[in-house]
């Protein structure tokens, strides 16, 4: 997201409309912050929407984006670690998709400056199944 606001030459509005070059005119600071908050909005899905969508500002949404989503609180480390430790591969599942929400969950918790001692052992124990056997991979490879 906050690529598409740099592409679209508008995230200092991020910092507040105080942060915009005092060169600018008002109307062209009102027209960057429109455009801030709409580039947000159009790439947002509908869950993340509701919790953010009644912010008047660029800056408001993203604020309240760090207070839901980049929190570094007791609570969420837990949620992510007790999501990680009970991650298990599902054969009617694709690896692919088993995959990428396992690389999801390492990366919010490296987000959030959580560090994994032994994060290999994770991965091995992931994947095997109820018997401990990691065999049952070979043929998806």
């Amino acid at each position: 997201m906050e690529a598409v606001l740099i592409h679209q030459k508008c995230e200092k509005t991020l910092k507040g409309e105080g942060a915009l070059p005092v060169t600018m005119s008002q109307t062209e600071k009102t027209e960057m912050v429109d455009k801030a908050r709409s580039a947000i909005v159009l790439c947002l899905g509908d869950k993340v929407l509701r919790e953010v969508g009644k912010e008047p500002t660029a800056a408001s949404m993203w604020s309240k984006f760090e207070y839901l989503y980049m929190t570094k609180s007791l609570a969420h480390r837990q949620f992510l670690k007790q999501q990680l430790y009970s991650f298990k591969m599902v054969e009617s599942k694709a690896i692919m998709e088993q995959l990428t929400e396992f690389n999801r969950i390492l990366h919010d918790l490296e987000i959030i400056e959580v560090h994994l001692e032994d994060a290999g052992a994770l991965v091995v124990c992931c994947l095997e199944d109820e018997e401990g056997d990691v065999s049952h991979l070979e043929n998806d490879a």
